[in-house]
């Protein structure tokens, strides 16, 4: 597919508003790279509405036309013109693009300042958001065993997630249940039983989806340094040099190994 105008659009706001989403795309397939440009960008969009006003009601709106641009995709019916929500209708899977209103409704924890109720509600939050995204890629991408995806996907959701633990904290949100050293730790370790639950069952996965995967690459090596110094998190200081980053991403986009 020939990149037109809205897809040279999407990428450049990927470039600039999401680096390793960008790298990651870059390194996929040439055929796989119209799709995630434009759920990458309309991720941006999505993740950038709650946070679009000190109002309230106002990001509750931007949180809604997403919501509403999700629903007409899935419906396969006319979907309002838009830079990205045009690209994305033409290219996503339909049926997956119903997790659209979960991710909205996930989304709309990011207006308010109320700490997560329970773990459960945390793990929600990363499922519907990470999760969300990661399975439209996929299932947009080739065959692809939903559950694995959303394994693989809350270790990389989660990684993220502890990465701007500070960026949450200096908007005076309550980003953890329980930020101790131990909590940290305890949260890692279950990102990476789940990544490891994922990798054990791979072979569910295609080889055409398995670019949906890219955007996780570098989960692992996070998880295990909050599980092996937590300190980091609050530091700002979890990630790979930047030898590193780009060494394992070419690793695994030239082995199709995640």
């Amino acid at each position: 597919m020939q990149f037109d105008d809205d897809l040279i659009a999407c990428a450049e706001a990927v470039q600039k508003g999401d680096p390793d989403r960008f790298l990651a795309a870059m390194a996929a397939p040439v055929e796989a790279r119209p799709l995630l440009f434009a759920l990458y960008a309309f991720n941006i969009e999505m993740s950038r509405a709650p946070w679009a006003s000190q109002e309230s009601m106002i990001a509750e709106m931007r949180v809604q036309w997403w919501r509403d641009v999700g629903a007409e995709i899935a419906s396969g019916g006319q979907v309002r013109r838009h830079y990205v929500a045009t690209p994305l209708a033409r290219l996503v899977n339909h049926e997956a693009a119903q997790v659209i209103d979960a991710m909205a409704e996930a989304r709309r924890w990011d207006i308010y300042r109320d700490p997560f109720e329970d773990e459960a509600a945390f793990d929600t939050y990363i499922d519907a958001t990470s999760g969300g995204l990661m399975w439209m890629a996929a299932a947009s991408l080739g065959p692809a065993d939903e559950g694995i995806v959303r394994d693989y996907a809350y270790a990389a959701g989660l990684a993220a997630y502890l990465r701007a633990i500070p960026e949450f904290e200096a908007q005076k949100r309550v980003p953890l249940l329980d930020g101790t050293n131990a909590g940290l730790i305890q949260l890692a370790e279950r990102g990476l039983d789940r990544l490891a639950a994922a990798r054990r069952r791979r072979q569910a996965i295609s080889s055409a989806a398995s670019s949906a995967f890219l955007p996780g690459w570098q989960a692992g090596a996070i998880l295990r340094q909050v599980r092996a110094e937590p300190a980091r998190v609050a530091a700002g200081a979890l990630g790979l040099s930047e030898f590193r980053r780009r060494v394992s991403l070419m690793w695994q986009a030239g082995t199709g190994r995640w």
